[in-house]
Formats: structure tokens, C-alpha cells, sequence
């Protein structure tokens, strides 16, 4: 770790992680002006985060740093028994995750690890929906792509806005559809749309 403590700003959130894989055109807007949202979902997560029991075996809500990663963010519930095992939880009305999911699960065993020392190779994504834990295995693919998202992230800027979604039906119910305007990019600057799917959308 360096010796000189980071500015908390400086680092990355872990739920950036999720949002810039989901759609990185997205958390620019939501990184620079802050126009997100508080919709259903939005709001029954954090209803679910308020209200979870605290019981022996496990913490909830652990909040950790990682200068070493420019990482910072907290573990929905951090299994104790054994292994301290990082459990993400997931609304997710069809009872699967997302890559963005397992990413976002792999910067908190990451963040993890720099707080205790100790390689952590293990956690899981808890689906509500079904009342099903999924294990994720962290690979070295898993960290390196942590490393490079966050290094874009870091990276960004205002002036650099990043491209159309290669999939268009992410932008339906997207909270900063009316800033990130696809439809009228795809029109106004049709150029900017190649290989996204708003081109045929036009």
C-alpha cells in the first residue's frame, strides 16, 4: 500500500464497477451530472440493504478502502465462519447474474484481500428472486479486468463522452436516456451510431 492515504474521491466505487460495464455511456452521465434516478428498483434495493437482519456468523454493510487498487465501496454481507466470504445480493427477477455482477463481486474480494492480507478467490451472488446463491471463482481474468476498468474510469473525462450502448434495449427505462439522447445521436450524428444497433433504429 502507498504510504500517503488517497482522497476518498480519487478512488473508484465498487458499484461504478457494475454500472460502467452495464453501459459506460450511462455512468458518464451519472459520474458527471449526477442524474440518477430513483426508481422501483433502485428503490427496493435499498429497502433491501436498510432492512436486513443482523445475525451471528456474518457482518452486513462492511465498508473497506483499497488505496493499492483505488478501490472503495461495501460489502452487501461478509461471511465469517471459515473464510471471510464476500456475498453480493442481486433483486434479479430471473434468478441469474450478469458479467457486470460477477465484476462488481470480484472488486469486493480484491478489496477485500488488500484489508486482510490473504488471497480471497471465493464469494457469492445472492438472487432474492429465487433464494439462490451462485459461487463465483475469482480468476486472474476477473482482476485484470477490475484493473482496467478502473483505470478508465479514472481516466474519464467530462468532455469525453463515451459511445452509444451496443444495445439499444438498455436504453428503454435508462434514467439518463434524456441527456444521453440515442435516438438523436443516431440521427443528428449518424456516425456515432455505426455498430450499435440505433443505425437501424433511425
Amino acid at each position: 500500500m502507498s504510504s500517503q492515504r488517497k482522497r476518498r474521491e480519487d478512488l473508484v466505487q465498487v458499484q461504478e464497477i457494475n454500472q460502467f460495464v452495464y453501459c459506460a455511456r450511462r455512468h458518464y452521465y451519472l459520474k458527471f451530472f449526477d442524474t440518477i434516478g430513483q426508481n422501483y428498483e433502485l428503490a427496493e434495493g435499498t429497502s433491501q440493504h436498510d432492512n436486513k437482519a443482523d445475525r451471528g456468523g456474518w457482518t452486513n454493510e462492511m465498508y473497506l478502502r483499497s488505496d493499492e487498487y483505488n478501490l472503495h465501496g461495501k460489502i452487501d454481507v461478509l461471511e465469517e465462519e471459515g473464510s471471510l466470504t464476500p456475498v453480493e445480493h442481486k433483486r434479479s427477477e430471473s434468478g441469474t447474474y450478469f458479467e457486470s455482477d460477477e465484476l462488481q463481486l470480484t472488486a469486493y474480494c480484491m478489496l477485500l484481500e488488500d484489508n486482510i492480507d490473504e488471497s480471497v478467490t471465493l464469494g457469492y451472488i445472492y438472487t432474492r428472486s429465487n433464494d439462490k446463491r451462485h459461487p463465483v471463482r475469482i480468476r486472474d481474468w476477473h482482476r485484470n479486468q477490475i484493473r482496467e476498468i478502473v483505470r478508465v474510469i479514472q481516466n474519464m473525462a467530462p468532455g469525453n463522452i463515451p459511445p452509444l450502448t451496443d444495445n439499444p434495449n438498455k436504453c428503454e427505462k435508462c434514467s439518463t436516456r434524456q441527456y444521453c439522447m440515442p435516438y438523436e445521436t443516431a440521427v443528428l450524428e449518424p456516425e456515432k451510431a455505426e455498430g450499435t444497433g440505433w443505425e437501424d433504429r433511425v
